[in-house]
């Protein structure tokens, strides 16, 4: 099991990746509400500013996607959109990354950060 403080740092580096054009995130229109909606949450004491900045970085370095209605029923239906960009953009090798794995069907393009970095890396087999 991954500490939440070594997720943190992995979606860190991940993030750094993405802001140096290294990594080509995916996203919808659905998706950035829903990442606004979460980043402000007080918890993650984000300000607006910063928010803004990320997301724009998602938007300026990324490709927008209107995904297909899977049909595919998921334990968590909020999950949906994000399962549903990576099944539209899997001939681009796309992956879902995220900490929360046991909330998508087992598949090899569904990762944690820590194994996208091992991937990004060749450590891992895709």
């Amino acid at each position: 099991m991954i500490s939440i403080k070594k997720l943190i740092w992995h979606a860190g580096r991940l993030l750094n990746d993405l802001l140096c054009g290294e990594i080509i995130p995916v996203y919808s229109n659905l998706i950035t509400k829903e990442y606004r909606e979460v980043l402000s949450r007080k918890k993650f004491g984000f300000d607006g500013r910063t928010i803004e900045y990320l997301l724009s970085a998602i938007e300026k370095y990324g490709i927008l996607v209107n995904p297909s209605p899977s049909g595919i029923v998921l334990p968590d239906m909020k999950d949906l959109p994000f399962y549903e960009i990576v099944l539209e953009k899997r001939d681009d090798e796309a992956y879902l990354v995220t900490g929360n794995i046991k909330h998508f069907p087992k598949e090899p393009f569904v990762v944690t950060p820590r194994e996208l970095l091992d991937i990004l890396s060749g450590q891992k087999k895709n």
